[in-house]
């Protein structure tokens, strides 16, 4: 195993997932709104969805499969639409004095299944993994292997990177701050929405 290239790679992959996007932002509204249980089932759904377009992409690299930039610009747009949904509910609720019937709702945000939507709501990110993966497939002699290797570097610092963000706000910062900061990370994933859905009209 190239351990040189295998550490350039986590490192790339550090900053990559660290760097504030929809599945960042929605773990930590999750873990702002209904604490770190709900939140961390939220980044493993997520962490499911990585996994799914990892191989994706790897069956894209080894030529078994071909997908069409209208497909993938129609499913783009339904991922945006649907986190410009979450956003807009998250931020309605977060912008109300907070009361029992509020706290209750609450409790039904994130989840894994959500976690998972958002995650793949973006199948571009195939397109990311097949740029990313083979400047560092020579981590080993053997593909299966060199993929499976990078397959679960992702997965390991994706789950620990969301884990620290929920670990922060769980256990570091104040009750008084966290309906702020849900607040800011439901514009903020808004944000990544409107965005994503502008650009995918305009190619």
């Amino acid at each position: 195993m190239n351990l040189a290239l295998t550490t350039s790679y986590a490192l790339v992959v550090t900053l990559l997932i660290a760097t504030p996007g929809p599945v960042v932002a929605l773990v930590i509204n999750t873990a702002s709104a209904a604490g770190s249980k709900k939140a961390l089932q939220t980044a493993i759904g997520a962490n499911g969805a990585s996994l799914a377009l990892i191989v994706a992409a790897a069956a894209i690299i080894s030529g078994a499969a071909v997908l069409q930039p209208e497909t993938l610009r129609w499913i783009s747009i339904l991922g945006c639409l649907y986190i410009g949904w979450l956003a807009i509910s998250a931020i309605r609720e977060h912008a109300a004095v907070p009361n029992e019937a509020q706290q209750g709702r609450r409790l039904q945000q994130g989840g894994w299944l959500k976690g998972f939507l958002v995650g793949i709501s973006n199948p571009k990110d195939i397109l990311f993994f097949v740029a990313l993966f083979p400047q560092f497939i020579q981590v080993t002699e053997s593909f299966a292997t060199s993929m499976g290797l990078l397959a679960a570097i992702w997965v390991a610092l994706d789950l620990l990177i969301l884990g620290a963000y929920i670990f922060v706000l769980g256990k570091v910062l104040s009750i008084r701050y966290r309906r702020w900061i849900a607040l800011v990370s439901a514009v903020l994933l808004l944000g990544i929405a409107v965005a994503g859905l502008v650009y995918n009209l305009a190619t």
